[in-house]
């Protein structure tokens, strides 16, 4: 299969249970590069389970996840870190930003992670956090900033390092209406100037409609497919 039109990532029948409780039961799917993806679907139906999974957070009981061609389970801790390091960014719903780092340096720090140039690591981040509107919270830290301000540079760093893949949980989710609409519109151009792959979760109708897919999970499998630009309105 030419590389152009091989999925940059390939689930096939993956399963996830905790203790005696199934999360997955046998999910596959494709997504190719540059594809933006939502993942809907009720509260506990698997959607934040098969984000980190996709990720590498944590590992499946069984089936199969390639990464542009990378059998991702398969990977040492090592390997899998620089992995996640060089070409995945993640987007938690509860932030994790280091809380003695600035909102700069928490930015900053997967491109020191990745060795670039001290030079271009500060006009990176200058540029994203004024992206992202919080360019005059740059020196304070993260317990000085709001959820919406701390969610808005948690983007930022996801997408400091130019990902391939890109894993969002709620990304609106602290944000008003106008802040999480700058916040959509900002992924849907990231993913499309580097033909960034998206996979969302969200409960947000907004935050779905931008992406060319919806997956919608329920009890573990995949319930529907829907193409939001063909909708109905």
């Amino acid at each position: 299969m030419p590389d152009s039109l091989r999925p940059i990532l390939q689930i096939r029948n993956v399963r996830k249970a905790y203790g005696s409780r199934t999360i997955l039961a046998g999910i596959s799917l494709d997504i190719a590069a540059g594809e933006r993806l939502a993942l809907t679907g009720p509260s506990g139906s698997g959607k934040t389970t098969l984000l980190n999974l996709l990720g590498g957070v944590d590992r499946p009981d069984s089936g199969l996840i390639e990464f542009d061609g990378r059998d991702i389970n398969s990977l040492n801790n090592s390997d899998l870190t620089a992995l996640r390091r060089t070409s995945f960014g993640i987007i938690f719903q509860f932030f994790h930003l280091l809380p003695t780092l600035t909102a700069a340096e928490n930015v900053e720090l997967p491109l020191q992670l990745n060795q670039v140039p001290a030079a271009e690591r500060v006009n990176r981040v200058n540029q994203l956090l004024d992206r992202v509107g919080v360019s005059h919270r740059a020196n304070a830290f993260p317990g000085e900033l709001s959820g919406g301000e701390m969610q808005r540079v948690s983007i930022a760093r996801a997408i400091a390092h130019k990902p391939r893949l890109l894993l969002a949980d709620e990304p609106t989710g602290n944000l008003d209406s106008k802040n999480g609409a700058s916040v959509l519109e900002l992924l849907r151009e990231v993913s499309e100037e580097t033909r960034t792959a998206l996979v969302l979760v969200t409960h947000s109708p907004a935050a779905a409609a931008i992406c060319h897919r919806e997956i919608r999970l329920l009890d573990g499998l995949i319930f529907r497919e829907i193409n939001p630009f063909s909708r109905p309105s």
